[in-house]
């Protein structure tokens, strides 16, 4: 019988979900040394993945970020540095003008982006000769893997042995407006520096992509991907960006083992957004722990540690894939 997977409880000296969301910032881990590639893309742009490889035949685990995410957020860090303890090669692919350099195409990422999603784990298949990967999201990156395993159904098991997503903005509305009420809207200036700032410059070299002036008075994530996101990427708005790029309807269609952790404190996500297993299929499992923040899971004595979180997604994929 395989072992049970550790629960998340959070320690006693970091109450509430905007401490344990913030602190993660404070105790990050030293990076590991990466490999990085450049891969070209379908339609002529690029994206830069980075590797910690591994002997040959090791498991692989590829992690998509968050929003404005990439391989020195602190959760890749700890899950890289987990993967290297149990001998495990990590892939960490970068949405496009995450990597540090714009990207060449006027499209960026998206919530949604689950097409792009299907192209990078296709080619680490076949890079991985034939053998199945594991995939993990986290935030936004764990949205739109998750959409990807529902759209996919049983082809998804051709790729890999399941997915696993980490405070997934499952009801992106729920989360958007959310994030734009009280002290989230710390965490939405946050975005929209980083976001405004790569947007600009992707505005000199396409201009009239987008309303300048709609995009520099955005105050908040609906003004914003309004304005931005969502005619670049084909929707009408943000209101239609936000309803299809939802992972929440796809959990009844997934085929393939999943895991979805949403903590019930993340200022993201009310845990009245969330879904209950009644809304999703036999094959996803739903953790819901009280506490966690928004891709927090500090554990241990002060000033704790972050790995709890790579050390659930390494036991999800060792025991709970068969």
């Amino acid at each position: 019988m395989s072992p049970a997977a550790k629960p998340y409880r959070a320690p006693a000296w970091l109450p509430g979900g905007h401490a344990q969301t913030i602190w993660p910032l404070l105790i990050k881990p030293t990076p590991l040394k990466l490999r990085r590639e450049r891969w070209t893309t379908p339609d002529g742009d690029f994206i830069d993945v980075d590797h910690l490889d591994a002997p040959p035949g090791a498991p692989v685990l590829v992690l998509f970020h968050g929003l404005e995410g990439s391989a020195r957020s602190h959760y890749a860090i700890s899950t890289a540095r987990a993967c290297r303890k149990a001998g495990w090669h990590f892939v960490l692919p970068h949405f496009r003008g995450c990597s540090g350099e714009l990207n060449r195409q006027p499209r960026a990422y998206h919530s949604g982006d689950s097409a792009e999603i299907d192209w990078i784990l296709r080619r680490l298949h076949h890079a991985n000769q034939g053998r199945r990967l594991h995939a993990a999201g986290v935030s936004l990156g764990g949205n739109a893997l998750l959409k990807w395993a529902g759209e996919q159904g049983e082809m998804a098991a051709e790729l890999v042995t399941g997915v696993a997503a980490m405070c997934a903005p499952l009801d992106l509305a729920g989360c958007g407006h959310h994030l734009a009420r009280g002290f989230n809207r710390l965490y939405t200036q946050h975005f929209l520096k980083t976001l405004k700032a790569v947007s600009a410059a992707r505005l000199q070299r396409f201009p009239g992509l987008f309303d300048a002036v709609r995009m520099q008075q955005a105050i908040n994530l609906y003004q914003f991907d309004d304005a931005i996101t969502a005619p670049v990427h084909g929707f009408a708005g943000a209101d239609d960006y936000w309803a299809r790029a939802s992972a929440k309807p796809w959990l009844a269609s997934i085929r393939i083992p999943a895991l979805a952790v949403n903590p019930k404190n993340d200022p993201f996500l009310p845990a009245h957004h969330l879904p209950s297993q009644a809304e999703v299929d036999t094959s996803v499992r739903l953790e819901q722990p009280a506490e966690g923040g928004h891709v927090g899971f500090v554990s241990g004595p002060f000033p704790g540690n972050l790995d709890w979180l790579p050390q659930r997604l390494l036991h999800f994929f060792q025991h709970e894939t068969q």
